[in-house]
Order: C-alpha cells, then structure tokens, then sequence
C-alpha cells in the first residue's frame, strides 16, 4: 500500500492498482454454508456501485451519519468502504432514530425503523440476494444496488481528518482508521502482500473492524472472514485454515 494512503477508500484504490486479480475477501457463514470470495476488483466493483447508490438514489452528503445495523459480513465490509467513498459516517450498530441514514439486517429492522431518513435492507441472503418481499418502508439493497454504476466519484474530496467511523462509542477519522489499521498490522501477524487472516471476531469493535477489513487492507494482505465460526469444531477450524492458507488468526 502507498504510504500516501490517508483514507480507507484510499487503501481500496491502492489495492486495485497493485494486484486487482488477488483475492480480498473471502466469507464464510456458518450457519448456512455459504462461502464467498471477492478479488480486489470484484469487491472494488460493489464498493463503487454501493458508493452511487449512497450519493446518488439515497442523496447522502460528507458528515452525514450512517449507522449500519449490520453483522460481520461481506456486504458490511463493503458498506464501510462506500461510505469512505463518499465521505459519510459509518456508525457501527449506531442509533437509528439519531442517524441520517440507517442500513440494515434482517434482525434488526425493527430498530432501524426509528430512523427518519432513507433506510435501506440487506437480506444477507447466499449470493447477495433480495428478500422474498422488500420489508415495509425500506429499499432492499439487493434490488437496487445491481443498476448503479461500475465507477464512482465523490462530489467533493473526502477529508481524511474529517470522522469517518463510529464502533464501540469511539470516533475515527479517516486518517485514524488508515494509521490504526497500519499498527495493528505486527501483532495480527499481517506482514504484508501474501497475509491471509483468518477472523471470527465481529464487527463490533474496532479490534474486530480491524481484523475483519482494515488491517488486511492496509497491509496488501486477505481476510477470511467467519461468521459463526464458534458452531465449528476445532477439527473444522483447522481444516478450514488449511485449505484457505490461512496465514494468522484472530478470533
């Protein structure tokens, strides 16, 4: 990565100058069986279309607040660097009825339906599918994303010192993320372009962002990313880190 990255959408960009084919995430849910790998392009691509979708359809503008009522997932991860695209807030299990805009799972739409701005539901469906029917008083993300554009440009700069990410109660800038991201590399055990970490933390906490996106991001390597990655056995874990080549781990 560029040490004149200042942002996490920075770090994106990067990635895909340098290597757009390697793999970036790969997801597992474990209570479904689905498994999910995304090259820096592929996931660039929905990075792009999401970031539209924000500034475009939803008229999200920087310093607006978007709490994402969402699990560790792949589409949280790329949630979170749509709004680093375009400037926003993205507030981790933030307070619907307080934010701008709320985007949601489907166990947490009753909470998300406080929030009087636009509200947007993801199924968290195998293979990004919709809901079977759109819930009452949201867009189902599924259905709008696929339209969006493949290439996105914010309508004014993103300010790496402006906030940019709300977990836990404590708020990051850009920058902060970039640089927190960057120094929690060592003890995660990413040590640059071919780390492969495996990460059954959630999205929470910073150390679970951290692990589960940032770090990896910042540092040229991948994430597996593991949601209820505790229904495995130890035999199960091990064989997974095998297969997947798993480098380090974080859970």
């Amino acid at each position: 990565m560029n040490a004149t990255d200042r942002t996490p959408a920075d770090l994106l960009r990067s990635a895909l100058a340098a290597d757009p084919a390697r793999p970036l995430v790969t997801f597992y849910d474990d209570a479904t069986g689905e498994r999910v790998e995304l090259s820096v392009a592929t996931f660039a691509n929905w990075v792009a279309k999401t970031a539209n979708l924000l500034q475009g359809d939803l008229a999200a503008e920087p310093g607006d607040r978007v709490a994402l009522l969402l699990p560790a997932h792949w589409q949280t991860a790329v949630w979170l660097l749509a709004c680093a695209s375009v400037g926003v807030v993205a507030d981790i299990g933030g307070d619907a009825g307080a934010a701008d805009l709320v985007v949601s799972g489907p166990d947490t739409l009753d909470a998300a339906r406080a929030c009087t701005g636009e509200r947007v539901a993801l199924a968290l469906r195998p293979l990004g599918g919709r809901f079977p029917q759109t819930p009452d008083g949201f867009a189902d993300y599924a259905v709008e994303v696929p339209s969006q554009g493949d290439r996105f440009q914010p309508y004014a700069p993103v300010d790496p010192e402006e906030p940019a990410l709300i977990v836990a109660g404590a708020a990051y800038t850009g920058a902060e993320v970039v640089e927190r991201a960057r120094a929690d590399a060592p003890a995660l055990g990413l040590t640059g372009a071919g780390s492969r970490l495996l990460s059954g933390l959630p999205y929470a906490t910073w150390a679970g962002l951290s692990a589960g996106l940032y770090a990896p991001l910042a540092t040229g390597g991948s994430v597996v990313l593991c949601r209820h990655l505790d229904r495995l056995d130890k035999d199960a874990v091990a064989k997974r880190i095998e297969s997947e080549r798993v480098t380090a781990t974080a859970r």
